[in-house]
């Protein structure tokens, strides 16, 4: 399963600190579950075709291997951990599931 999850970062958190966060914590803790195939954050920079701004700042592309691991994964106090700062970071974050076709 890939769980997209897009967002947009709280007003008082700087773009400098969410993407050192995510570099030198998220990304490489999130890689290391067992049950994640691939984990990999990106910075949005425009709206093909447009000028218009992005709806959202950044989107984290998750994919998850073993669903019954991820969620014995996410359970840990490490991720208990890394969840709650990304929710201070992150304003109203959006995860959705999604299927291959």
């Amino acid at each position: 399963m890939r769980i997209i999850v897009l967002f947009n970062l709280r007003p008082e958190v700087s773009a400098a600190d969410y993407e050192a966060w995510a570099r030198t914590t998220d990304i490489p803790v999130v890689n290391d579950l067992p049950s994640i195939e691939a984990f990999s954050v990106h910075k949005a920079t425009g709206v093909l075709g447009s000028d218009a701004t992005p709806p959202y700042e950044y989107v984290e592309i998750v994919d998850v291997a073993d669903m019954d691991g991820f969620g014995r994964d996410v359970s840990t106090e490490t991720m208990k951990k890394i969840a709650a700062e990304f929710q201070a970071l992150a304003d109203n974050p959006i995860f959705v599931t999604t299927t291959s076709l």
